[in-house]
């Protein structure tokens, strides 16, 4: 696929994501897809993906995310976002819902393979957003 593809690919992979239309991202992933949500925790399948990202965006359920930069070499798209969203919903890394806005930067390292996405790495700081709620770090 040309890097404009392979972006365009992201784009609609986490247009779904915004929607909170979970089932389009088995769609964009490979069957060998495999997501990181930190560095050395993978979870193998979109299903993982699925659960993983569910659980934290329904924890903020008013949340936005919009993608600020796209950059494409090769098979690598790299996305920044600024997510803001309101910590109501359910539990944030086992914290109960708080009532407190959360604003950070997401990172996001993405590989495509046979046109489709088959490596997700997420890069933020966690303990950025456990302070936004009120944990002590």
């Amino acid at each position: 696929m040309s890097v404009e593809a392979n972006k365009e690919l992201v784009y609609r992979f986490y247009e779904a994501i915004q929607q909170g239309n979970y089932e389009a991202l088995k769609e964009f992933c490979h069957k060998d897809f495999v997501f990181y949500p930190q560095v050395d925790t993978p979870f193998h399948g979109v299903e993982g993906l699925i659960e993983s990202e569910k659980k934290n965006f329904d924890a903020t359920p008013n949340f936005k995310m919009p993608l600020k930069t796209m950059i494409a070499e090769g098979n690598q798209v790299a996305a920044y976002f600024i997510f803001e969203g309101t910590h109501t919903g359910s539990d944030l890394f086992g914290i109960p819902a708080t009532g407190k806005n959360v604003k950070f930067s997401l990172m996001m390292l993405l590989q495509i393979k046979d046109g489709k996405i088959i490596e997700k790495r997420a890069h933020f700081d966690r303990y950025d957003i456990l302070n936004q709620i009120g944990v002590n770090v």
